[in-house]
């Protein structure tokens, strides 16, 4: 007896490789998928303006990379003791202003270095619904905790979405023409709007993503939200909140990328990286040892560079 929904997953005609230069961008599940790649010895920005949901922000964020913009202190505001961006996650708050613009100047710029090379985009969206400042009309990624009144929830149309992005995606195109753009929805719910509201979100993104995907021979789609909801759709694979994924559906998503968007060299790499960095994070408790761990670690670290010499981490 089957006990599960199964279903195929395409897989592009260019897979990833182990020396791609990969950009993640979006929501916190876009993040646990990024670590995976991370802790596999890939090439990997992640969230240069810190964990984003809403798709305006999102676009925001990718125009500020794509510009190399600096923020002055003109972009940032002074609230209950700390500098702050109306663009950014908390992660960045300050209570040095120059640290503040140091930080986000800094991740903006690495980021830009590694747009003109990624050779996969993963952008996720995580909700429809965003908070528009009322004095600035303008869509926030945080409101920082500043009072509700300040903001009023809007809904982003899927005209908006697709009209943005489509502009967006052509931009890149010229700036990296060989960037291939992989689009996700979240699997998370938010909750705070309401099932029925999530689920009105989650439609309109899924929507906007099929359409920019049917526009743009450059973008691709990749189930996560369809591989927890529908394949997994249980709730032990959740957090105890049970909205967000947890460890074990991450590493069930983690390995359906594996099979249907990694190249099959790529996935022997995967699996000596993943020795390497498990020799790396031991702890030696017996000081006698240590001599022998050392030489067991620069022996896979040896491995490593003459068997995958692409390779752009070591």
């Amino acid at each position: 007896m089957n006990f599960k929904l199964n279903f195929d997953i395409k897989s592009p005609a260019r897979k990833i490789n182990y020396s791609d230069n990969l950009f993640f961008i979006g929501s916190c599940f876009s993040e646990n998928i990024a670590e995976q790649f991370d802790k596999h010895l890939f090439s990997v920005i992640s969230n240069p303006h810190g964990i984003l949901f809403n798709p305006k922000s999102i676009a925001n964020a990718m125009q500020d990379v794509l510009n190399n913009t600096t923020y002055t202190e003109k972009d940032i505001f002074f609230e209950q003791g700390f500098w702050r961006s109306f663009h950014h996650h908390g992660q960045f708050s300050n209570a040095d202003k120059t640290v503040c613009l140091a930080q986000i100047n800094a991740c903006i710029n690495k980021a830009h270095e590694q747009l003109k090379k990624t050779e996969h985009l993963f952008i996720t969206l995580g909700s429809a619904f965003a908070y528009n400042h009322i004095q600035q009309n303008t869509v926030v990624a945080n409101c920082h905790k500043i009072p509700a009144k300040e903001f009023e929830k809007v809904l982003i149309s899927k005209e908006e979405i697709t009209s943005t992005y489509n502009k967006l995606i052509a931009e890149l195109k010229v700036f990296n023409p060989n960037i291939k753009i992989v689009f996700t929805v979240s699997p998370v719910r938010y909750i705070r709007d309401g099932l029925v509201e999530n689920n009105h979100s989650k439609s309109i993104l899924l929507q906007s993503v099929h359409e920019l995907i049917a526009a743009n021979e450059n973008c691709f789609y990749f189930p996560s939200y369809e591989i927890v909801i529908d394949e997994l759709r249980d709730y032990r694979f959740f957090k105890e909140d049970m909205v967000h994924p947890n460890e074990l559906a991450v590493k069930y998503i983690w390995e359906r990328i594996q099979q249907s968007w990694i190249d099959a060299a790529t996935i022997e790499f995967i699996n000596e990286a993943g020795q390497y960095k498990r020799l790396l994070e031991h702890r030696v408790l017996n000081e006698s040892e240590r001599g022998k761990h050392e030489e067991n670690i620069e022996t896979a670290k040896n491995n490593l560079i003459s068997n995958y010499p692409n390779l752009n981490t070591l």
